[in-house]
């Protein structure tokens, strides 16, 4: 997969309305004395010999195979409500709408977005295409505050061909989720309030049984504020930008030992956005049995947890360094509601180091992230225990996975 970024002067358009109530990114982006370079497609640049049919796919009763590059032809030449097509892959199948902009979305599609949404690299932008969530080729949006990628099939399939060369070559481009614009960009057009129908496909189509939190814009992101127990994840919140030296650029409080801790303790250090814990890693000395360490972590997020009806978005994150008993994970999914989620590194094909992870943020629940179910989590420790090769740090191994947390948190660079 290829990540591309704008590099060299576009030629650019004038015909953009912003809209006063969505002027999040923009205003900012001035405010900084950045300038952004607007390219928009009207609706009569496009031209309707895009698609070129052949006479057998024109004939009665033929239905063509799905594809991105019908969809213009289906809106334009067969008059087809866009949202009766999925915008992921041309099906006419539609299962439900796309979250993110207008149109539809079949059910594979929408299984995948599911799964891959919330994948990141580490580069810190998501690892697929924020339409489609696949994608060969990426366009990386340049607002310091976003993370999106955009594959040249959608870009050219939804705004006009040949636009995904047209913003590669620009400076400095701004998606079409950070702009606010009245103007369409060809057939892609962002919805209103998309924020909250993102919260609410997840949470009707998913499977999770954790809500998931609405995602916040830009200019409402405040700082982080972290406590860590038993696990110092210091490093890997400075390498993604959530800590700087500043003291008001994010915190972070590292317990090693609570035993003496009590709410009060809690709350005055508090509040706090992301209660992370772990169990030692191999070869460390255990205090205490490995259980003890979830329990005690499980107190203290009591502790720290916001008021039920909150809607202040609030995580946690428990990570097994594969120490916990097969009783003991049980005791942890029933405490914490959830299953845990395998996270493994491969090294010449060979599983190398696992830790298991409790969360709810978003992506702890994506095939893309786990082991199939049948894996014996038994034998692969003793398997990893026998490489002596396992890693002293279970957050270096996880530390992508709080990249989705810059949806809702300040970052810096």
């Amino acid at each position: 997969m290829l990540k591309s970024m704008a590099h060299s002067p576009p030629e650019t358009l004038s015909d953009v309305i912003l809209v006063e109530s969505e002027t999040d990114v923009v205003e900012h982006l001035e405010e900084d004395g950045q300038q952004c370079e607007i390219v928009v497609v009207l609706e009569e640049e496009r031209s309707t010999e895009v698609i070129s049919l052949d006479s057998s796919e024109r004939s009665f009763g033929s239905s063509p195979r799905p594809s991105k590059d019908l969809i213009a032809y289906e809106v334009m030449v067969n008059q087809r409500n866009i949202e009766d097509i999925c915008i992921c892959c041309g099906s006419l199948q539609i299962h439900t709408q796309h979250p993110l902009f207008d149109g539809g979305m079949c059910f594979p599609c929408k299984d995948n977005f599911l799964e891959s949404f919330f994948l990141y690299d580490e580069d810190g932008y998501q690892s697929f295409c924020t339409i489609c969530c696949s994608g060969e080729i990426l366009l990386t949006c340049e607002n310091p505050s976003c993370s999106r990628c955009y594959c040249f099939e959608c870009v050219d399939a939804l705004v006009n061909p040949g636009s995904s060369a047209k913003f590669q070559a620009m400076s400095n481009w701004i998606c079409f989720l950070c702009l606010p614009l009245i103007s369409e960009n060809g057939l892609l057009k962002k919805r209103r309030k998309w924020r909250e129908h993102l919260k609410d496909f997840y949470d009707r189509e998913t499977h999770r049984p954790l809500e998931m939190y609405k995602t916040v814009p830009a200019w409402k992101r405040k700082p982080i504020q972290v406590l860590s127990l038993f696990g110092d994840i210091e490093t890997e919140l400075v390498k993604f930008g959530f800590l700087d030296n500043s003291s008001d650029n994010g915190m972070l409080k590292y317990l090693d030992d609570v035993t003496d801790v009590v709410r009060k303790d809690v709350e005055e250090w508090g509040p706090f956005d992301l209660i992370y814990g772990s169990t030692p890693a191999f070869g460390q000395i255990f205090k205490h049995p490995p259980v003890w360490y979830f329990l005690q972590y499980y107190r203290v997020l009591q502790y720290g947890k916001p008021n039920v009806d909150s809607e202040k978005p609030f995580f946690w994150m428990f990570v097994d360094n594969l120490v916990l008993t097969e009783d003991d994970r049980e005791i942890a999914s029933r405490f914490l509601e959830t299953d845990p989620v395998t996270i493994y590194e491969m090294c010449d094909e060979m599983v190398q180091n696992a830790v298991l992870i409790w969360s709810n943020i978003p992506p702890m629940q994506s095939n893309h992230s786990a082991l199939t179910s049948d894996w014996d989590v038994s034998l692969l420790t003793q398997d990893i225990q026998k490489l002596e090769a396992f890693s002293q740090r279970p957050a270096g191994l996880v530390n992508k996975y709080f990249l989705p947390l810059r949806e809702y948190f300040k970052c810096f660079p």
